[in-house]
């Protein structure tokens, strides 16, 4: 590592939101050209850096800048240049001519000191001499704790985080609590925030850590999809992280319930026999998310509604309904069966509505006949799904407009006071919806959060008809909606369950209901749309995979390679995402002269590269480009699942372009590239909710718990054309046998049937 220092002469670029600067600096009379994360920084400043001199492949040699510190301008003429560089707003070359020239070189400690002083200065007012002060003293203080953090190893864009969260305040939470920084800035966890306690001198048994330790065991747990923890579990997980004995955690558990930051429920005696200590049966719920299902089983309560009146309809009334929907149906060239038509008169009597069922059991020829009836009642009718596949899908389906979850609510990213951004949806319990019957698809995918925005933009007296197949694995994020609401028994629900003669021509619907109910499949390859074929070896696995992906398949399904998906249960080893998506990669987009790459942490990304957003972000915009480049459409929020296509790499903006479904461009900084991967093999769970004309499935082995017949029967009903599993036929026959399931810890099912009053 190298070490320069110098004056900034010049920024070329400069990102407003992480600070990634590329600038010449001036050191020892030489112009280097320096990049790296320099938020704060000013044309002008004076600046100590380290880092090493990297050879760009279009911009020739830099000086990457891993750390820095500015520096006071010691001399009359670096002060004159700082002043005049524009780092002090209202002060330009000329008037800082006229300081210096007055001043000298004693300028700084003047303006520090004795500010009233430049009104000594023709045209410097009483006002524009504080305001110089002021912006001195902010670069001062700001210098100051840059130097004081990275005592500690915290990198210069989290300092700024953390000046800005805190100002001068920053020393006494540093010293008193630094743990606090893992609530109040995103992107600090639990560990950064404890490995800097460490070199600060927090004793490992502080009270302090122990409830950081326990809050992040919590949200961690919330990563897995619960929404609480039994008290047993959460002491062990905690204790293991925290390398502490149990008996430390009841106490802190305790005093996180005095302080509101958790919520302590479930268990009929909450200390059991060993004083102090609570029982191992008692839920322990961080509040957020105890509330968010609180709140849930309350609007939904609210919502279901008898809409026919206390006695429900007449059979006079219900025997005209089912009339009118069967002369819908044969306008339409439809034949319901009987649950279906139970499923649309129930939609007609109650405000909410379940249907559940798997492929083939005719969802959407249900759904279609509901759309009809209330279109025929002169309604205003809403459709929505959680993502853009699954919203694209659904309107092909019904051949209306529907929109994602989040797009339905108006997402809006706006400033808050604290110049953060923060979430919010312009549709909620103030601005609702504006729709007498609500339809939304996929219901399985629907985590807790999203459920709630949703729930608070109904009204009561709006008919919510919510469709899912239960049997697919839960959302990604916390909570398992749907399950949870039927199992309550609160709410009426229609199961569908009768295979159409069209869809039982398909092996691929036939196999995936007979992988639900338990039954081995024929793996024998006399099929036209599931086939098998029998490999040990990983790497003649990967041969055939990249044979079918490139020649057989696009043929085959009449597609292109980039719409064929491999689905895999794991992200590690040798059949694992990260290393099927390397070799894919080499073969479906290989490196070719011109085309260009970038590489972020262990991950080339190149131009064409199919690549998937692995987080929300609400804040990231996107816009929809005419043909002539010109905006026709913007928003906020890109989110975990969504797939798209790199169509641009700039090096000079250190920035990235990615087109999402509906054309949707997002802009991404070098710095925040790891929210994308590359998306040539996605995990099963990733694909919830995505339809595709061809699947590739290779399954050779792996932990039992992971290779269950929830996980097999949810890759498998991903595919409208055409499944291939590449792997062993013992572990596919495992899959089906193994009933087994990861248990998710959620409530929301105990919150309706206490308001019910069970």
């Amino acid at each position: 590592m190298e070490s320069i220092q110098g004056y900034v002469e010049h920024i070329i670029f400069q990102n407003a939101d992480n600070g990634y600067t590329v600038m010449n600096l001036v050191a020892d009379g030489e112009e280097i050209t320096c990049v790296g994360m320099l938020k704060g920084i000013s044309q002008g400043e004076s600046i100590k850096a380290e880092g090493d001199y990297i050879s760009h492949p279009v911009y020739g040699n830099q000086f990457k800048i891993s750390s820095f510190q500015t520096t006071l301008p010691e001399d009359s003429v670096s002060m004159e240049r700082y002043l005049g560089s524009g780092a002090i707003r209202g002060v330009g070359p000329a008037l800082a001519a006229r300081i210096v020239k007055k001043f000298g070189a004693d300028t700084f400690r003047i303006i520090d000191e004795e500010p009233e002083r430049l009104v000594e200065i023709k045209g410097i007012s009483e006002r524009i001499a504080r305001e110089i002060s002021a912006q001195m003293e902010e670069k001062k203080d700001l210098r100051e704790a840059m130097v004081y953090l990275q005592k500690f190893g915290i990198s210069n864009t989290l300092a700024i985080k953390i000046y800005n969260t805190y100002g001068n305040g920053l020393y006494h939470v540093m010293q008193e609590n630094p743990y606090r920084l893992a609530e109040d800035i995103q992107g600090v966890g639990f560990k950064i925030a404890d490995e800097i306690a460490g070199k600060i001198g927090i004793h490992t048994d502080s009270d302090y850590r122990i409830r950081s330790g326990l809050l992040y065991t919590l949200l961690q747990a919330v990563q897995e999809g619960n929404t609480y923890l039994p008290m047993e579990i959460l002491r062990k997980r905690a204790a293991a992280l925290l390398e502490l004995k149990e008996e430390y955690m009841d106490a802190q558990v305790a005093n996180l319930s005095m302080d509101r930051k958790i919520v302590i429920k479930g268990a009929e005696n909450l200390y059991a026999g060993v004083s102090g200590q609570i029982s191992d049966e008692a839920k322990v719920f961080a509040s957020t998310f105890y509330f968010a299902e609180l709140n849930c089983a309350r609007m939904l309560h609210d919502l279901n509604l008898t809409m026919a009146g206390s006695d429900g309809l007449l059979p006079s009334e219900e025997k005209y309904i089912l009339e009118r929907v069967k002369r819908l149906d044969r306008d339409l060239g439809l034949e319901l069966d009987e649950l279906q038509m139970n499923a649309v008169l129930e939609s007609v009597k109650h405000g909410l509505l379940i249907i559940s069922g798997g492929p083939g059991t005719g969802k959407t020829t249900t759904i279609n006949t509901i759309i009809r009836y209330f279109e025929s009642e002169n309604m205003d009718i809403f459709l929505a799904a959680p993502t853009g596949r699954a919203a694209k899908r659904m309107t092909e389906a019904t051949g209306y407009e529907a929109r994602t979850i989040h797009r339905m609510l108006e997402l809006n990213g706006a400033l808050s006071d604290d110049e953060h951004r923060s979430v919010r949806f312009e549709r909620n319990e103030e601005n609702p919806l504006e729709a007498d019957v609500i339809i939304v698809d996929e219901m399985s995918m629907v985590d807790l959060t999203v459920f709630q925005a949703l729930l608070k933009a109904v009204t009561p007296g709006t008919r919510l008809i919510l469709v899912g197949d239960v049997d697919q694995l839960p959302s990604v994020g916390p909570g398992q909606i749907l399950r949870d609401l039927i199992e309550s028994g609160a709410f009426p629900t229609v199961t569908l369950k009768k295979i159409f003669r069209q869809a039982g021509e398909s092996d691929i619907v036939v196999n995936a209901h007979k992988i639900n109910r338990g039954e081995q499949i024929a793996l024998d390859n006399k099929s036209r749309d599931f086939f098998f074929l029998e490999r040990s070896d990983t790497n003649v696995i990967y041969k055939h995979m990249v044979q079918l992906i490139t020649e057989k398949l696009p043929k085959y399904v009449d597609a292109d390679s980039l719409d064929i998906q491999v689905l895999t249960p794991m992200r590690k080893g040798t059949l694992g995402v990260e290393t099927l998506n390397k070799i894919l990669q080499e073969y479906i987009n290989p490196p070719a002269v011109g085309k260009k790459e970038h590489v972020a942490g262990d991950t080339v990304l190149r131009m064409g590269d199919k690549v998937m957003q692995i987080r929300n972000n609400y804040q990231l915009e996107w816009e929809v480009l005419s043909r002539y480049g010109i905006p026709i459409d913007k928003g906020m929020g890109v989110f975990n699942g969504d797939v798209g296509k790199i169509v641009e790499i700039n090096d000079y903006a250190q920035q990235l372009v990615v087109e999402f479904e509906e054309q949707k461009r997002v802009t991404y900084a070098y710095a925040g590239l790891e929210e994308l991967e590359l998306a040539y093999a996605v995990t099963i769970h990733k694909s919830q909710g995505s339809e595709y004309p061809a699947v590739v499935l290779p399954i050779l082995s792996g932990p039992k718990m992971l290779l269950n017949r929830n996980l097999l029967y949810t890759a498998v009903t991903r595919a409208k054309t055409c499944v291939t599993i590449l792997g062993s036929s013992e572990t596919v026959r495992d899959m089906i046998e193994n009933a087994q399931v990861s248990r998710r810890y959620t409530a929301l099912r105990d919150r309706i049937c206490e308001i019910r009053g069970n």
